[in-house]
């Protein structure tokens, strides 16, 4: 789901997300854009709100069956209809069960229904947002969104808002009610309503600021939770488990003080609300009793009248309770539709290429990060790898060559010029088929918390047992067979449980598995020892002979797998030529090459 909007997207706004000290407004209007989420379960709302008003006609016609019992037999002293009337109300009683049962259950169904649609839309939508905005947002904001503020909407909807309808319908009942009994007595119930009110208006302002900033601070602290599980290894290589801890415990403890101010505001609202309701029924008490010894009342309306009021307290005094998780529910509604709200400026066309060739073409392209306050970092790039063809990009490093490949499966989309694949631009091409027919394997590769084989599979899912070691034995990374469960076994979050060059292996294989008509290498063979990089290249250079590749190399061994070398030298490509060529007549490719040769010699010493 994408829902347009004027305001900016967060990534436009701040290069960090949302920004804490300026929240977006938070309101009735966030909830509402959301309505369309309850639309398929108009029926359950309404049966909902049926029993919910049946609840308080139910509610209010007990006292007045005791009324009746009180004013009639009791004071009568005929114990005749005393069995019926307390049947009656032991049947009201039942009825009322029946009807917070059956409100409950429906209730609930549609509302976990609800969180699971937003949920599932809320995960789709982040897959399809650039990678400028996951670059620039925390993982722990995102984090919060999808499980705190999940969770305040479905309590909203699942609590609040019923109790609110009910609350409101109860008050307005039952005041009506007892204005018809005695008047006077009913204007001071009517009148408690003028200090909740204005109580509510002043804590509703305070409490959104506040409620925003708690939620962010919440996830403000996953993130820190998260770096802390995934960076373990770097942690604990450094002895800087303190240092962590302390960060970790300072943001812990401006949560726990924003959390606490909270707290303050709130427990200051149902104070008040609760001292309200509590002198209107000592004022009821003592007014009525003057009533009763006047004969203006009769002693079972002074019951039914106090047992009416005593059913307002819980109403009244629950609105801090409701109206709080409203702010809640409002301000998470805010903070996941700034999600929604940005939309992603890579759109897939509609085009297909039905046999692929693998022909790739750079034709003036430019390109710089989104909102980058620097200079390009790619200009008027120019390359043609033509079908079948393997081209080595070498450059020092921050000279773009991995910007350079990230336009290729659109990861980016170029500022100027195009990037076509077999005459097709790329970002006319269905984005699904673009990046089937594109593989890349990282430097720094992502391995998930899945067997390994579905890390395999990542890529083609319909890939058969012979595909699957034959990819293994391309990438020389046969060490997965002999995991203690083989191919089955979970390698754990992020791959952690495996080496450096056992995951660049994996990741290797399961970018050969995926049988592109484009091979991107990004410095893949970087955390490879020398004799398992030459395995890895003799078997890839079978693999390469069947596509188009592209090798970001800082090897001189990996370049001797390209047919062609392009020399990237400040954002733009110099030369190209064979890697004998560019040795030969280029000065800057010799220093490069000795750089890394002198390197590999202090290595191996």
């Amino acid at each position: 789901m994408t829902t347009t909007t004027n305001a900016p997207a967060p990534d436009q706004r701040d290069p960090l997300g949302p920004d804490p000290d300026n929240p977006p407004p938070a309101g009735v209007h966030s909830l509402w854009r959301l309505r369309h989420y309850l639309r398929p379960h108009s029926v359950s709302l309404a049966i909902m709100l049926f029993a919910s008003l049946a609840f308080v006609g139910v509610a209010v016609s007990i006292p007045l069956v005791m009324k009746a019992l009180i004013d009639g037999p009791i004071t009568d002293r005929d114990l005749g209809p005393v069995v019926p009337l307390g049947l009656c109300v032991l049947a009201l009683g039942v009825l009322e069960a029946f009807l917070v049962w059956w409100r409950r259950w429906v209730q609930s169904n549609a509302v976990l229904q609800v969180e699971t649609t937003i949920r599932g839309d809320l995960y789709a939508h982040l897959q399809s947002l650039p990678m400028s905005f996951h670059s620039r947002w925390q993982s722990g904001q995102l984090l919060s969104r999808a499980t705190t503020d999940l969770s305040a909407i479905r309590r909203f909807f699942g609590f609040g808002m019923v109790f609110l309808v009910i609350n409101i319908v109860q008050v307005t009942a039952v005041t009506i009610v007892l204005l018809f009994m005695y008047w006077p007595l009913g204007l001071v119930v009517a009148f408690t309503s003028v200090p909740v009110v204005w109580l509510s208006m002043r804590f509703e302002k305070k409490y959104v600021l506040i409620s925003r900033r708690v939620q962010d601070e919440q996830g403000d602290l996953a993130t820190r939770a998260e770096e802390g599980a995934v960076g373990i290894r770097v942690i604990k290589a450094f002895g800087r488990s303190r240092y962590i801890g302390d960060q970790y415990e300072d943001a812990s403890r401006k949560l726990h003080a924003t959390s606490m101010e909270k707290v303050r505001l709130s427990a200051r609202f149902w104070t008040f609300l609760e001292v309200i309701p509590n002198i209107a029924v000592a004022i009821v008490l003592l007014f009525g009793a003057i009533g009763v010894g006047r004969g203006d009342l009769t002693p079972g309306e002074l019951v039914a009248f106090i047992t009416l009021m005593l059913s307002l307290v819980w109403p009244v005094a629950s609105l801090g309770v409701i109206l709080a998780m409203a702010q809640e529910a409002m301000t998470a509604a805010a903070r996941l539709l700034e999600i929604f709200d940005t939309e992603s400026a890579i759109v897939g066309g509609t085009r297909t290429i039905e046999r692929p060739r693998g022909h790739l073409r750079f034709e003036h392209v430019d390109f710089a990060f989104p909102d980058a306050l620097d200079e390009p970092v790619l200009r008027d790039v120019n390359l043609d790898v033509r079908p079948g063809e393997t081209v080595a990009v070498v450059g020092a490093t921050g000279s773009g060559k991995t910007a350079l490949t990230a336009l290729v499966p659109r990861l980016y989309d170029v500022t100027a010029g195009r990037v076509t694949l077999d005459g097709v631009d790329v970002r006319e091409l269905d984005l699904v088929h673009l990046r089937r027919l594109v593989a890349t394997a990282f430097e720094d590769p992502t391995l998930f918390s899945m067997s390994a084989r579905e890390n395999l599979t990542l890529g083609r899912a319909d890939a058969s047992d012979a595909d699957i070691e034959e990819a293994l034995d391309v990438a020389q990374a046969g060490f997965a067979r002999d995991l203690p469960w083989g191919l089955e076994t979970r390698i754990g979050e992020q791959g952690m449980a495996l080496s450096g060059g056992q995951r660049q292996r994996l990741a290797l294989a399961r970018a050969v598995l995926a049988r592109p008509a484009v091979l991107v290498l990004d410095d893949t063979l970087s955390a490879l020892d020398v004799h398992t990089e030459k395995l890895v290249e003799e078997a890839l250079r079978r693999v390469l002979a069947e596509t188009t590749g592209i090798i970001v190399a800082h090897r001189a061994s990996t370049v001797l797998l390209a047919d062609r070398v392009a020399l990237l030298q400040d954002g733009t490509i110099t030369h190209v030529g064979t890697h004998s060529e560019l040795l030969a007549t280029v000065p800057a490719y010799r220093e490069l090459l000795a750089a890394d040769a002198n390197a590999d010699e202090e290595v191996a010493s």
